[in-house]
């Protein structure tokens, strides 16, 4: 069994914002669709869409990575499968492996699911890793004058990565989700948080939207928090 605990902070118990769920993922100026690439039934090939939102040219390298979930809620990279895990990284092919997009640019990505006949019934994971490629500063450029020619200095230079999962599924699924633990505390006077725990059973991970509504007495819903996972 899975349990997974999610934490939501409620701006009072009248809440005017709505959370509305969102089909792509985004990181600095790169927006991904779909969100996460599922290969199931008969899908042999999915087509993932990238966009450069941003007002510069960039370049991303694209690369398969393995990620686990701790009890928590954090992520950490592994190369290990843990007990009863398995990775899709030797069943996925994909082009190109690097992308330039300019402004507004797009550009898909081909995945491909091969040898789906040799796995065994279960779910298998990876997630696709898309790291942007810092610019080369160009030849002949000036190097930046250091006042003390005998200090040490160190220039930093913002990496941005955005990861999504690519999941294989062979057989019947037998996941079933349930809510346990429901509890609304009143941290501050003006937050309440609201707690809850998700206990998953079966041989297939599971991904939704959870939607917290909030009714007043006379019956009247007075706003909505969701959250897509």
């Amino acid at each position: 069994m899975s349990k997974r605990t999610f934490l939501l902070l409620l701006a009072g118990l009248m809440i005017s914002q709505v959370f509305f769920p969102f089909n792509g993922a985004a990181q600095g100026n790169l927006l991904l669709t779909p969100r996460r690439i599922v290969f199931e039934g008969t899908t042999r090939s999915v087509d993932l869409n990238l966009a450069n939102v941003g007002q510069d040219t960039a370049t991303y390298a694209i690369s398969i990575v393995q990620i686990r979930m701790t009890e928590e809620g954090n992520f950490e990279t592994i190369t290990e499968p843990d007990s009863g895990q398995y990775f899709s990284v030797q069943n996925l092919r994909f082009f190109p492996r690097s992308v330039t997009l300019g402004p507004n640019e797009t550009q898909t990505v081909k995945i491909q699911l091969v040898r789906a006949n040799q796995l065994t019934p279960g779910e298998y994971r990876s997630h696709f890793y898309f790291r942007a490629v810092p610019k080369e500063k160009p030849l002949g450029e000036e190097e930046v004058a250091v006042a003390d020619p005998n200090a040490i200095s160190v220039m930093l230079t913002p990496v941005f990565g955005i990861t999504i999962p690519a999941i294989v599924r062979i057989g019947e699924s037998t996941a079933k989700v349930n809510i346990s633990g429901i509890c609304l505390d009143q941290q501050t006077d003006t937050v309440p948080s609201l707690s809850l725990t998700f206990n998953r059973t079966g041989n297939f991970s599971v991904f939704g939207d959870l939607a917290v509504d909030h009714i007043s007495a006379q019956a009247k819903r007075r706003g909505s928090v969701r959250q897509t996972g």
